[in-house]
């Protein structure tokens, strides 16, 4: 996809009392340039100066263009005003270094000028005041002895420039439309800027696009081409309204309308961009989002057959990890070895946190229990893939085997506590996982921790109950641990970790109030055993809606737990009235933030905290659950349309998510990608995003807006580092939404003129359907099947006196049935029990 911005500024261009030294329109039809390189091509086009490079330029290879009158070579003087302007653009994300050569063939190259070019035209002003030196690089007559030399700014000859610098090998094109001294030749309005999801639209959901600006406007033109440049929609924007969070003004443009798949340009006076519309445009980015963790796994190698570029040895083995004091225990003193491999880096470091893996693996969990089949058969490219589980419970046992091994368990002679974290006593440097020599420890025993365990333990435990035969005993390992942690922290309901022991420095995850966590575990272990202890001890006071869930507000995912297993036989003793109610209410305020804001977000004021992007994707997480519990699609069309704030529709115009969009995260704060020598990060992370919180990284940052203040740089820790916890929720909401997609492309595909009197029973059946007909209706029936993914799993031909449909070799679940004549269809929704 391809992102435009127009008309922003290098540095503010005030009008003063001066004047316009030289300017060159490129309008005279004069093409004043010299290029010694093959490797470059100008030419004249629209009256702008086109600049073509081939890809095979060498280092420094240069494009000169002469000062000239009506063509005859000059030198002008530019000592009253230093200051260059140029109106230029350039694909392939260029950068363009311009220096000054005077007539004694001096260059200003010690100190040189760069700026960086988008696909739509900017005004950069240039000053050179400081910077009329020689270095005595290359060809100069400034030699390397002789050297600085000064650069006479009386007898300016030549305009230098050089694309991408000394790195060469420019392919792509450039386009100067002026270049003046002196003074800009165009009084620049204030940008309007277009904002857009850059990964893809659905094709049969709500679409739209922003306009936003630093100032207010009024109505803007519009015009939507196609891929063949005709236009198939235009129209005037509304006038803009104010969006406090990011001091911003803006208008929605709707492209609803268009409803077929392919790439469309949105162009307005001032800019223009380019969106995708498709039937899965999430596709990649759901198994991305899932993949991150595979990334992150620790004491393992990522191959080159799963890893592809982002390949590494294996780190971290943690077979010799020291019990800290902090967490001794009379049958593990300080100092005792343990082994504890496997687990998920937690975030831009190397260590491993219980609390954070708690809601990171359970997110993952519930994303399959609650949309299984989706999940059956999705490939992730990872070393189990070919193993007889689904991959994304093959992910989560990565971290689930580790967990158990962060258990104190009764059978070792211990008491069933959960330790805090696994980490050196400092964070590690700037490293790949090979190279980390800290002597590693588990650290702490908490009741959080304890409470986290247990309620992951309690879900995990009820779905591999139905893997016995790949995982044989596995669930019950699970259940009896998350039984023996909830014990411990029912016996020790307030050994709290408020901070680090002393001489520790790594992640705290502090709590002193584990209300939330109690309710959150008890859910989960009713749900799993239907035992009534469990549920005596949940206090709907306590399950309460304290917003979307995060790991320091654990309860909402007991509701959230309770909601998505309406039908299950223990959910259904709890009081899901009073639940329901819970989940709706803050539902509601999600998707009224949706309808009031002008760019469509979730997000409101408060929300924009220490990693609010994945306060976003948690959002949309409480907005498909409402919709699953009470089919209310408003809920899910809120959902659709908030995902557009995480993928670039936003005040930063980024998308937030590695490797995904036109503009897109170059520097997460994530070690990995730091230190492994590859220019791209790992794709598929979901970076922390704006913040209104203390500046704790003494970042620059340029705004200090709720929602803008934001950088792409490895120092900015506070927006821009990666956890398991943002992208749990990301890999759970855009595979949901990818499979209520392809569960409404199956629903819809090709309908017409229904056929009356079919009856299609029983439903649910366990393996035969029979076909019912009136004497009305005897023409051949053609009966195509899909799963909730909208893929083929049958297609069926039935003569005139056929009426059995043949589907015991099917697994359970939802399966929908298009059942055609020549003129008229059906869609049937069945359960295969």
């Amino acid at each position: 996809m391809k992102k435009i911005l127009v008309l922003l500024l290098f540095s503010q261009i005030n009008f003063v009392a001066s004047q316009i030294v030289y300017s060159d329109n490129f309008n005279q039809g004069i093409n004043n340039t010299a290029y010694p390189s093959a490797a470059y091509s100008t030419s004249l086009v629209s009256e702008n100066l086109r600049i073509v490079g081939n890809g095979t330029a060498g280092a420094y290879a240069a494009i000169s263009y002469g000062i000239h009158d009506n063509g005859a070579l000059k030198d002008i003087n530019i000592s009253g005003n230093n200051k260059l302007y140029i109106k230029v653009k350039g694909t392939g994300g260029a950068s363009l270094r311009i220096d000054l050569q005077d007539r004694a063939g001096f260059v200003t190259n010690r100190n040189a000028s760069s700026i960086s070019l988008t696909t739509t035209y900017q005004i950069f002003e240039i000053l050179y005041t400081g910077k009329f030196q020689d270095g005595g690089y290359g060809g100069s007559p400034c030699t390397s002895a002789a050297a600085p030399c000064t650069v006479n700014n009386t007898t300016i000859k030549n305009i230098i420039f050089f694309v991408n610098d000394a790195t060469g090998k420019y392919n792509g094109t450039i386009d100067i439309d002026w270049i003046s001294f002196g003074q800009p030749l165009e009084v620049i309005a204030p940008p309007i800027f277009i904002r857009a999801n850059q990964v893809g639209y659905f094709k049969n959901r709500d679409k739209a696009v922003n306009l936003l600006s630093t100032t207010a406007f009024g109505p803007q033109n519009y015009k939507v081409f196609n891929s063949s440049n005709v236009v198939i929609l235009s129209g005037v924007s509304p006038s803009s309204s104010y969006w406090s969070d990011a001091d911003l003004n803006g208008a929605k443009i709707d492209l609803s309308s268009i409803g077929t798949n392919g790439t469309y340009t949105v162009k307005t006076d001032q800019s223009e961009m380019t969106i995708t519309i498709a039937d899965n445009p999430l596709e990649e980015l759901s198994n991305a989002s899932i993949r991150y963790f595979y990334y992150n796994r620790a004491s393992s190698e990522i191959t080159p057959t799963n890893g592809g570029a982002w390949a590494r040895s294996s780190g971290t083995p943690d077979d010799l990890v020291k019990v800290h004091s902090s967490a001794a225990t009379p049958n593990r003193p300080t100092n005792t070895t343990i082994a504890s491999p496997k687990g998920w880096y937690d975030a831009g470091d190397l260590n491993k946190y219980i609390v954070n893996s708690g809601i990171s693996t359970y997110t993952l969990l519930a994303a399959f229990e609650n949309y299984k089949s989706h999940f059956i058969t999705k490939n992730l490219n990872i070393p189990e893939s070919t193993n007889n589980l689904p991959d994304i419970l093959d992910e989560a046992i990565w971290n689930l085997d580790w967990m158990l091994t962060m258990q104190n368990r009764v059978s070792d002679g211990g008491d069933g506590s959960v330790y805090h974290k696994l980490s050196g006593l400092g964070f590690e440097g700037v490293i790949m996982p090979a190279n980390y020599n800290l002597q590693r420890y588990v650290i702490g025993r908490s009741t959080s921790a304890a409470l986290n365990f247990a309620a992951v333990m309690a879900i995990a435990s009820r779905i591999f109950s139905d893997y016995n035969t790949q995982k044989p005993g596995y669930s019950a390992t699970l259940l009896a641990a998350a039984k023996e942690a909830y014990t411990w922290a029912k016996n020790n309901p307030s050994m709290y970790f408020t901070a680090n022991p002393s001489g520790v420095s790594t992640g705290a995850y502090e709590d002193n109030n584990v209300n939330d966590e109690f309710q959150w575990a008890a859910v989960e272990l009713f749900i799993s055993t239907g035992e009534a202890q469990y549920n005596n001890d949940v206090n709907y006071f306590y399950l309460t809606n304290q917003g979307v869930p995060s790991w320091q507000s654990t309860s909402t995912l007991g509701i959230l737990s309770i909601a998505n297993n309406l039908t299950n036989p223990n959910v259904v003793q709890l009081n899901t009235t009073q639940v329901l109610n819970k989940l709706t209410a803050i539902a509601n305020t999600l998707k009224n933030n949706v309808a009031n804001n002008v760019v469509e977000t979730t997000m409101d004021n408060y929300d924009y905290n220490w990693g609010s992007n994945g306060m976003a994707a948690n959002q949309i997480v409480v907005l498909l659950s409402a919709y699953k519990a009470t089919n209310d699609s408003s809920y899910l069309n809120a959902a659709y349309k908030a995902m557009d704030y995480l993928l670039g529709r936003n005040a930063v115009g980024i998308s937030f998510v590695t490797g995904f969009g036109e503009s897109s995260p170059l520097k997460p704060h994530h070690r990995i990608s730091e230190a492994d020598g590859i220019a791209l990060p790992v794709p598929g992370m979901l970076v922390g995003g704006p913040q209104n919180s203390n500046n704790a990284d003494g970042c620059a940052y340029a705004s200090t807006t709720k929602a803008g203040k934001y950088s792409d740089t490895w120092c900015s820790y506070s927006t821009n580092e990666v956890t398991i916890n943002w992208n749990a929720p990301l890999a759970y909401a855009t595979n949901a939404l990818q499979y209520y997609q392809n569960q409404s492309l199956a629903i819809n595909e090709n309908k017409s003129t229904p056929l009356n009197n079919l009856i299609i029973y029983p439903n649910p059946t366990k393996g035969d359907l029979h076909i019912g007909r009136n004497n009305n209706f005897n023409d051949v029936l053609t009966i195509d099947g899909f799963d909730v993914n909208g893929k083929t799993v049958f297609k069926k031909v039935l003569s005139k006196d056929e009426s059995v449909i043949n589907i015991h070799s099917l697994t359970k679940g939802v399966y929908f049935l298009k059942v055609s004549d020549k003129e008229k269809v059906n869609t049937i929704k069945i359960l295969k029990e």
